[in-house]
């Protein structure tokens, strides 16, 4: 129990921290609507959900040991991630307040969610290098363990970008009434998209 509340408190400071997911999760959520959100946070979950089986099957390992390949996916994520920012410092600024927006299908933010994290080399990496450290022999089955952990990563995740998207459901009405403050928080969202993608590509490891 003392390690699975140190695993916890893990993921817990991870997904405090403002990053993609995040300014994903928010910003659908503000530009689309809950129901939208929502399936942003489901694509989310589900690639983090592939993370950890990839990690599990020794993707991870393979990425460490050829520095090329990994180097590739960083360029292909950090492409994908400007991309995201030009699209949301672009976007024409209409938010969803009572209703949901009816110009692309809730599949579409799922699809976006479901990218978004899976492109990021580094996602993968942490599921590879954090669940091991949680995972003993001693205590039974290995595959079991590692499941559950999983399952508590997603789950957590999940719970996160959960609270972000109701968050980011208070916050349109207040952002529709202020056609600046809008404005300045797409440019935010935008912001974290690059600094995300700069960073993806810069750093070697």
């Amino acid at each position: 129990m003392s390690d699975l509340s140190l695993f916890v408190a893990a993921l817990v400071a991870v997904y405090l921290l403002p990053g993609p997911d995040m300014a994903l999760a928010m910003s659908t959520a503000i530009s689309r609507g809950t129901r939208h959100g929502l399936a942003a946070a489901a694509g989310l979950a589900a690639s983090r959900a592939i993370h950890v089986s990839l990690a599990g099957a020794g993707l991870a390992a393979l990425l460490a040991a050829h520095p090329d390949l990994f180097a590739a996916v960083r360029w292909v994520g950090a492409a994908y991630l400007l991309w995201l920012a030009w699209k949301v410092a672009m976007s024409s600024g209409q938010l969803a307040l009572d209703g949901e927006t009816a110009d692309a299908p809730a599949w579409d933010a799922a699809r976006r969610g479901v990218l978004t994290n899976l492109v990021n080399p580094k996602a993968l990496m942490f599921c590879a290098l954090l669940l091991p450290q949680f995972v003993h022999r001693e205590q039974g089955s290995l595959a079991a363990q590692y499941l559950v952990l999983g399952l508590v990563l997603v789950g957590i995740g999940f719970a996160f970008d959960l609270c972000y998207v109701l968050l980011a459901g208070r916050l349109a009405a207040w952002l529709g009434a202020s056609p600046r403050a809008a404005r300045v928080q797409r440019l935010g969202f935008a912001a974290v998209f690059g600094v995300a993608a700069v960073r993806l590509a810069v750093r070697e490891h």
